[in-house]
């Protein structure tokens, strides 16, 4: 309620004035937010999770392998929030929320009894301060990569950000503080060079050998062999993330093998839609160049046929060639069609992937349901449609912020299902 209260007045200031004051306007605001729920945060072991892909997915695992152990958890991440045995989807179209949110959240997990909170944070949310004043034990890095540089201004203020979260970690008065990195990552050096700390890196060495299937992945990590419904290489990544901080936790492998093979998947990342069809169906946010390709190449053996929206309005233009031609190269069938125009015109956004693509002519269907149930049209026995760039996201996001209640998963579903009505 303060959070609504305090949005409704920073609208009132204009915004050049709330350009130069907006520093500390955040940083006062998450100050109050901690002393409004009493610094929650130094109750609870608090787990960080940022990077560029895999965030959510490594707090998903991170928190089936803490249940596993016997622990209550608290979560935040892109998909839900989590204290104890309830959950809620998160509808914020946001990481990350305000910093009101985030103290009552942790102030929460204390009543609820947890013992640890795992949250995924953003470098949008440390560029507003979100993560300040919550007292960071751990900090896992996924790895980084070019992401939101309209709204950072560059990739530097960008990795800046992500720093910030590594700094607030070394600042913590918590007993262990420590930082967790791929070591195959690029710029794992930077956050590595974050004192005083512990360091500890994992990399896919630590994880052979291993196979990667269409029906998932298989590993063996300290002798222990490990066989998850989590596709492809990136999710063996996703994988090490979790498992390096819970063995230093001193979680037995034992614990971490029975969680990590109960645990069915992630909706919204690489999520299977099942409705007695003989084809796969996939959801997946798939938000960057890398990911689209990654996903892609776990289903190379098949024919693809791929529904995609790219970037959103306003951001990130510059993907819209790459993800264009990584799609013009992997796939068979090409749908595009409308994700999150926000402002901007849907047609100009579809139309700077299509004029791009040389070799293969794609569909355009602007209506997304449309396009999904032509793609599902198309499939036969064996086939794989590739449904991506939104995964679990709620809404689609149009001119002044207007939303269209959406999921992608539901309407696959009930598109399959028209289908399987319609056959003989």
């Amino acid at each position: 309620m303060l959070d609504n209260l305090l949005f409704k007045i920073k609208k009132y200031i204009p915004r050049n004035l709330f350009s130069w004051v907006a520093p500390l306007y955040h940083y006062k605001m998450a100050l109050l937010g901690a002393l409004f729920y009493r610094f929650p945060s130094r109750k609870l072991i608090v787990v960080a999770v940022t990077g560029t892909k895999g965030k959510s997915s490594v707090t998903e695992i991170l928190n089936a392998i803490l249940e596993e152990a016997g622990y209550k958890t608290a979560l935040t991440n892109t998909i839900r929030f989590k204290v104890g045995d309830e959950s809620e989807d998160n509808l914020y179209k946001m990481s990350m929320p305000g910093r009101f949110f985030m103290q009552r959240f942790l102030r929460r997990a204390i009543k609820a009894g947890c013992k640890y909170a795992v949250i995924e944070m953003t470098s949008q949310g440390a560029e507003m301060y979100r993560h300040r004043f919550i007292d960071i034990d751990a900090l896992i890095v996924t790895n980084i990569a070019p992401e939101h540089i309209e709204a950072h201004g560059s990739y530097e203020n960008y990795l800046a950000a992500k720093l910030k979260i590594a700094q607030a970690v070394a600042r913590s008065p918590k007993r262990r503080n420590m930082i967790i990195v791929n070591k195959e990552d690029k710029e794992s050096h930077r956050f590595l060079a974050v004192d005083p700390v512990e360091k500890y890196e994992y990399s896919i060495e630590n994880a052979r050998p291993y196979t990667i299937g269409k029906q998932g992945v298989s590993f063996v990590y300290e002798t222990q062999r490990i066989d998850s419904p989590l596709s492809g290489e990136f999710n063996i990544y996703n994988c090490l993330a979790a498992i390096t901080f819970a063995r230093t936790q001193g979680i037995e492998m034992t614990t971490i093998k029975n969680a990590l093979e109960k645990f069915s998947g992630i909706r919204g990342r690489v999520e299977r839609i099942e409705a007695g069809q003989d084809f796969s169906v996939i959801v997946d946010y798939a938000h960057t160049p890398d990911s689209l390709q990654k996903l892609y190449d776990v289903f190379q053996n098949t024919r693809r046929i791929c529904v995609l929206g790219n970037t959103g309005g306003g951001r990130d233009k510059w993907k819209r060639d790459e993800m264009a031609h990584i799609t013009e190269r992997s796939c068979d069938e090409i749908i595009l069609t409308n994700e999150d125009p926000y402002d901007d015109d849907p047609m100009e956004i579809i139309n700077d992937m299509a004029k791009v693509m040389r070799e293969k002519q794609p569909k355009i269907i602007v209506n997304r349901r449309e396009a999904i149930a032509y793609a599902l049209s198309l499939a036969e026995a064996g086939d794989s449609v590739l449904i991506t760039g939104k995964g679990t996201d709620p809404y689609i996001m149009g001119p002044d912020n207007t939303k269209i209640p959406w999921s992608d998963a539901r309407v696959a579903r009930e598109e399959l299902l028209k289908i399987n009505k319609n056959r003989p």
